[in-house]
């Protein structure tokens, strides 16, 4: 009888500590307004890893979105209801080399994760079907997604994650590959590589 009733303290005690945890929330702020927070949004709920995901397609660049970035997590601060992580996912893209070094210098200083891609989010998306090291531009991405996929590639699917997830460790085996391939150049010469595999590894866990 002894050990029931200290079974149901301990039980009420560990309700009472559920009831006021903080929410374990991961802030991923995204450049794209369609293309990156259609696909994260797809993500199931991974409780061991976090309560929920905040996705934020800015439409900002670069810079502007690590700022974005900064701004969202201190009005977090404010609220009391602080992020757990905060992530940026952005493309080198057109923008300049100088730009986008100051993004990954200021993201660093304010401890916020960056999830970047040379030069655009579709080299993950193509590494789910085979390894992939040589440098296209955005529209040859988009041709050889629509021959694999064996329909049109679209930036706004919102289909992406269910069609692409039963192949997610071959993209991250292959995204690992590239990047452990291309990490000793400097980032001008890095093209293609995507870091979008330390993302997803993580809300995977």
């Amino acid at each position: 009888m002894r050990h029931d009733k200290l079974f149901q303290k301990r039980a009420a005690e560990l309700r009472r500590a559920e009831g006021t945890r903080q929410l374990r929330i991961i802030l991923i702020v995204c450049e794209g307004s369609k293309t990156e927070p259609n696909y994260f949004k797809a993500f199931p709920k991974n409780q061991r890893v976090y309560d929920e995901i905040d996705i934020q397609g800015t439409g900002y660049n670069t810079v502007s979105l690590v700022k974005k970035a900064i701004q969202l997590r201190n009005e977090a601060w404010k609220n009391r209801r602080p992020y757990q992580e905060v992530w940026c996912v952005f493309d080198r893209d057109s923008f300049s080399l100088e730009s986008f070094n100051e993004a990954l210098a200021l993201a660093k200083r304010e401890k916020i994760r960056c999830a970047y891609s040379i030069e655009a989010f579709e080299i993950w998306y193509l590494l789910h079907f085979y390894y992939c090291d040589a440098a296209l531009s955005r529209t040859q991405y988009s041709e050889k997604l629509t021959a694999t996929l064996d329909t049109e590639y679209l930036k706004n699917d919102t289909k992406m994650y269910e069609r692409l997830k039963g192949r997610t460790r071959k993209a991250i085996q292959n995204a690992k590959k590239l990047y452990a391939f291309q990490c000793s150049k400097a980032i001008q010469d890095q093209n293609p590589v995507t870091t979008i595999f330390k993302l997803v590894e993580r809300l995977q866990n």
